[in-house]
């Protein structure tokens, strides 16, 4: 299995390539849709039946195989990256010490992990041609999947088991991940000329940067729940001052009882005089995605273990890591979930993102040789 999938790596780069070159931020539906399209047209070539192009609540989704599978592979489309960062990162293939490295926007997190997806697929069907296997790639995992969640929990409500073709983590899969929550503050304050009199104003971006401070307290080093101020505005113009500011937070915790808590936390210290100062504030958001237990992944990690020699490869391993994905999704609704089975490389949302091509066809042969122990046993 394996080696057939070596023989098709020149393949593999030609679709991964296809798939990078339409960009498709998060933030931009049609440039979205149009990776689906192309990811449709890739199923067409590799796959004995077309792939479905479906709209979700504004978000355009791939499903290929059953609605509902006894095995679902899972990924999204969506990256991090605006239109026209393939300028200053644009495509490419070189020949490394370490191999043959493919980067450009988007590659490892994940589009690569999505070509390896349809490929596995094509083992499985070879062996098993009635194998009751589906493949859902979405395009907001990486704002939340707030459009996609109610699809995912469908979806995945026969599944015996959720793939997950994120990248994996300097080889491991991925075996738990940290909860998220994601929180927007607006606050009022009120605007004054700043130097005519700004003693009548009420300065929302000093109360958007005390509350920006202050959320540091809700962290916990010992539990290793993290909350982090990522994006901030404020203001108008040069000599006003600010009525309005806003505030985003990125919060991570292993347990719901951690992310309450900071929720709970969030949402007191907006309400703090001491703080606030005359102003107020909004909060949008909340807990997003629970934490992915390590016990969710056990079953399947063992049964990795166990295939690699049998396939030639050496088992890759498995790690917990801080971030969150539609895994967390599949394992909150009790489907035993495995992360981390998309591709090797390194620089997930950073410009030296990059994929070892080598490794795809062994990643791809992993997937299918789960998929078909899943389905045979």
């Amino acid at each position: 299995m394996a080696t057939r999938l070596q023989s098709r790596l020149a393949e593999m780069i030609d679709d991964t390539r296809a798939l990078v070159e339409v960009e498709s931020p998060s933030s931009d539906p049609e440039a979205c849709r149009e990776a689906i399209v192309v990811a449709e047209r890739l199923c067409g070539q590799h796959l004995p039946t077309p792939a479905r192009v479906e709209t979700h609540e504004g978000c355009s989704v791939l499903r290929w195989g059953p609605d509902t599978p006894r095995v679902l592979l899972l990924g999204h489309l969506d990256t991090v990256w605006p239109c026209g960062t393939l300028r200053d990162i644009p495509w490419s293939v070189t020949v490394e010490e370490r191999g043959t490295v493919l980067r450009g926007p988007g590659v490892f997190d994940m589009k690569a992990g999505a070509v390896q997806a349809i490929y596995a697929l094509t083992e499985v069907l070879a062996h098993l041609p009635t194998a009751d296997v589906g493949l859902l790639l979405t395009t907001d995992e990486e704002i939340g999947s707030a459009r996609s969640k109610a699809l995912i929990l469908e979806s995945c409500e026969r599944a015996e088991a959720a793939l997950v073709l994120e990248p994996s983590i300097d080889g491991a899969l991925k075996n738990a991940r940290k909860g998220t929550s994601w929180y927007q503050i607006t606050v009022h304050g009120r605007a004054a000329h700043a130097g005519l009199d700004p003693a009548s104003g009420i300065n929302a971006m000093l109360a958007m940067a005390r509350l920006a401070l202050a959320v540091g307290s809700l962290a916990d080093e010992a539990a290793e729940s993290t909350v982090t101020p990522t994006l901030a505005s404020a203001g108008t113009t040069g000599n006003t001052v600010p009525d309005h500011a806003t505030l985003m937070l990125d919060v991570r915790a292993w347990s719901l009882a951690d992310q309450q808590r900071i929720d709970d936390g969030v949402r007191a210290l907006i309400t703090d005089d001491s703080l606030m100062q005359g102003a107020h504030a909004d909060v949008e958001g909340g807990i997003n995605r629970h934490a992915m237990p390590e016990s969710a992944a056990l079953s399947l990690v063992s049964r990795v273990d166990a295939l690699c020699p049998t396939l030639g490869i050496t088992y890759p391993g498995a790690r917990a890591v801080g971030g969150a994905s539609d895994g967390n999704i599949t394992a909150e609704a009790g489907v035993p979930t495995l992360d981390g089975l998309g591709a090797v490389g390194a620089g997930a949302h950073a410009i030296d993102e990059w994929v070892l091509a080598e490794a795809m066809p062994q990643r791809a042969a992993i997937v299918a040789a789960l998929v078909l122990d899943l389905l045979t046993a």
